[in-house]
């Protein structure tokens, strides 16, 4: 595994170190005593996955707030997107920045999104599929989000919208009001 600093304070975009022979290659795309010797969360709880249809879906941009604040791993593994986090913890130096990064089938990287960020992504091709990894169960009460489309965030979403929940729609801009860590 290669890890790939990101802008943002302990976020990190995770690549595979394939170990090839006539058949391909084999490779581990996680390993919690690996992720453990970075100060990195390596033990998940859950794991879902995302279908998407059409080209220029938006999901996002979701967090959950303390105690439940969620550390997840994501992963592109059928089609292509634009992965976009948002470091939501007071007090961090990168508080309220944005970074985006492409995910896909063809580059298998994973992006290690710490808890306390926000986190969406833009479908960049039609049938994209995208795996999470999360690290504590899903607690309804403790999920939120925020327009994908705040200004104050300053997110470029590379192509035209074109799918977006009505929940998505419905998420005010970021006030600061939730304990996210």
């Amino acid at each position: 595994m290669t890890f790939e600093e990101l802008p943002l304070v302990g976020a990190y975009r995770i690549g595979l170190s394939p170990h090839r022979d006539e058949r391909g290659f084999f490779a581990r795309t996680v390993c919690e005593d690996t992720l453990a010797t970075r100060g990195l969360v390596g033990r998940f709880q859950q794991s879902s996955v995302s279908f998407n249809l059409r080209r220029g879906t938006v999901r996002g941009m979701h967090y959950a707030v303390a105690p439940h604040a969620e550390t997840k791993l994501v992963r592109c593994t059928m089609g292509a997107i634009h992965d976009v986090i948002v470091d939501l913890r007071r007090g961090s130096p990168t508080y309220l920045q944005a970074v985006g990064v492409e995910l896909s089938a063809q580059n298998r990287a994973t992006l290690y999104i710490p808890a306390g960020f926000a986190h969406g992504f833009q479908t960049l091709r039609d049938e994209t599929e995208v795996l999470y990894m999360i690290d504590r169960a899903y607690v309804a009460e403790a999920a939120r989000g925020l327009r994908w489309d705040d200004p104050a965030l300053n997110v470029v979403w590379p192509v035209p919208v074109t799918v977006i929940a009505e929940r998505d729609l419905a998420f005010p801009a970021w006030t600061g009001a939730d304990p996210v860590v």
